[in-house]
């Protein structure tokens, strides 16, 4: 796991952006902030981020919203749901849109330091497991190419 990962924290709260930053920073990640979907959209297209916390409720789009808008990167950007409002539907909504984690506001550091190791080992796992299929794929077309000379 990359202590180095960069993270987008997206709420329209201040003190829970710096917070949360404050946080973060801490444990040794690189951490930018955005306060609308619109801000956290081109933040995605400018730099390739590990993990973004997303609160489900921002002033210009629904968190679930920006699930499907934000740029994927790094090979998959973990997408982890934050919520003050806190419900079975928000929770169900985000995780068919393909979130990878759903927390609870007030967020639990400890709680939101677990989640967000936990998230980068699957993202590494799924890096490692992307490049095994890639050299599979090259080593079978090696052999395919060196029977088709013959």
């Amino acid at each position: 796991m990359d202590k180095h990962a960069r993270i987008l924290v997206v709420d329209d709260d201040e003190n829970i952006r710096k917070t949360m930053k404050a946080i973060l920073e801490d444990e040794g990640y690189i951490v930018d902030l955005a306060a609308t979907g619109s801000e956290a959209i081109q933040k995605t297209k400018e730099k390739a981020y590990n993990i973004a916390l997303l609160d489900i409720r921002l002033p210009d789009m629904e968190g679930v919203e920006l699930l499907k808008l934000i740029k994927d990167t790094v090979p998959h950007t973990r997408k982890i749901m934050v919520t003050g409002y806190p419900s079975m539907q928000n929770a169900v909504a985000a995780l068919n849109k393909n979130a990878d984690a759903y927390l609870i506001k007030p967020v639990n550091v400890e709680k939101l330091l677990n989640t967000v190791k936990e998230q980068l080992q699957l993202q590494e796992d799924e890096r490692r497991f992307s490049e095994q299929k890639v050299a599979e794929f090259i080593e079978t077309r090696v052999k395919e190419l060196s029977v088709n000379r013959l």
